[in-house]
């Protein structure tokens, strides 16, 4: 479908899983018998016009996953596994530096989003390629309110113009990478790459996600992520 472009994919996955509560890495977690990173590695190892992956992950955690997730799992992809920053922001512009002296399109997603299809990944790559900046997002479900630091209202924004931002979010080298080193210039940090991009006056362009896509981040995400795969277990058969 890409050929000829070259694409790579960075995976975070050195968050400090603090809102766990449990002491465990939810990266690591099992899910259906598979970690969690694994199942979200397997996706994007069997996407043909992924050249290669570069892995982020704590420095401490390296040689855990390499053994335990990237050989075990076959993971032949990953061509690097670095250490993550103290922010996702420092892990991205880490894992942009191993492959400084490749151009063509760049993928980010996060490691804790196992549930991602091929065919999120490809369109991601595809709307990248042709707009420059392209975000997975979905539209939100819930009535958005914004409040004032008391925690009143002051703010009722129009649900139908309101989307929750996921990833994978893909973008050309050169820009993904200029927008980390103008945020890393002016002492700014973002929540995501499509902040920083944009802060460049770049527009991203949002394109149609999926409501599996979930992130792992609490333990009741846990709970939903085993009722998906059930899910998919199902449809599949």
């Amino acid at each position: 479908m890409f050929k000829g472009l070259d694409v790579s994919a960075i995976i975070v996955a050195a968050g400090k899983s603090r809102r766990m509560g449990n002491g465990l890495d939810k990266q690591y977690m099992a899910i259906g018998n598979i970690p969690v990173l694994a199942r979200t590695l397997i996706a994007f190892e069997g996407i043909e016009s992924i050249d290669r992956i570069v892995l982020v992950v704590e420095a401490d955690k390296i040689e855990y996953c390499t053994e335990n997730i990237v050989k075990k799992y076959d993971i032949n992809k990953v061509v690097k596994i670095v250490p993550g920053g103290d922010k996702r922001q420092q892990s991205v512009m880490n894992g942009l530096g191993c492959i400084k002296d490749i151009s063509g399109i760049v993928i980010t997603h996060d490691g804790a989003r196992p549930f991602i299809t091929s065919k999120i990944i490809e369109k991601s790559i595809e709307e990248a390629y042709i707009n420059g900046a392209a975000v997975c997002a979905v539209p939100v479900k819930d009535t958005i309110k914004v409040s004032d630091s008391n925690l009143f209202i002051k703010d009722n924004p129009q649900r139908d113009s309101l989307y929750a931002v996921q990833t994978p979010q893909t973008f050309r080298y050169e820009i993904l990478y200029n927008a980390h080193v103008q945020a890393l210039k002016d002492g700014f940090t973002g929540t995501d790459d499509a902040v920083l991009v944009s802060r460049i006056g770049v527009k991203v362009k949002l394109f149609e996600g999926c409501y599996e896509n979930i992130k792992i981040t609490t333990p009741e995400d846990i709970y939903i992520a085993e009722a998906i795969l059930k899910y998919r277990d199902r449809t599949l058969k």
